[in-house]
């Protein structure tokens, strides 16, 4: 099921004429984010608020949470299952490129609670 959310996502943002490189840079974090929470939590949501110059999503998991979150922000770092592997995941590249393709991530999680992404997307670009 991983892609679900981030494909319907995208599809949306076309619909709104969000600029394709912007749409690019927000569905690379949404899907980082959406496998995140497959591989590594009991589930989770996804929530999109869309303002005139901003669209801010949050990922919101139930758990376990990260005991380490600046080991994980480290590129290559991981704690994927061999299953998850298998799948094709579990690079070590979520966290590193949901801080890449965003213009302002905040994170809070604790090792025995859950995680929660805010990532901010600005719409207009600098002048």
């Amino acid at each position: 099921m991983a892609g679900v959310a981030a494909s319907n996502l995208k599809r949306l943002l076309k619909q709104l004429n969000i600029p394709p490189l912007t749409i690019k840079r927000i569905i690379v974090a949404v899907f980082e984010a959406e496998v995140n929470v497959i591989a590594h939590s009991y589930g989770g949501r996804i929530l999109c608020d869309f303002e005139e110059d901003t669209i801010q999503v949050q990922v919101i998991d139930t758990g376990p949470g990260i005991p380490d979150l600046d080991l994980a922000m480290t590129e290559g770092w991981s704690t994927a299952t061999e299953e998850v592997r298998e799948l094709g995941y579990g690079a070590g590249m979520g966290l590193p490129n949901i801080q890449k393709s965003c213009d302002k991530l905040s994170i809070y999680t604790k090792a025995g609670d859950h995680t929660h992404l805010t990532m901010l997307f600005n719409l207009k670009e600098d002048v």
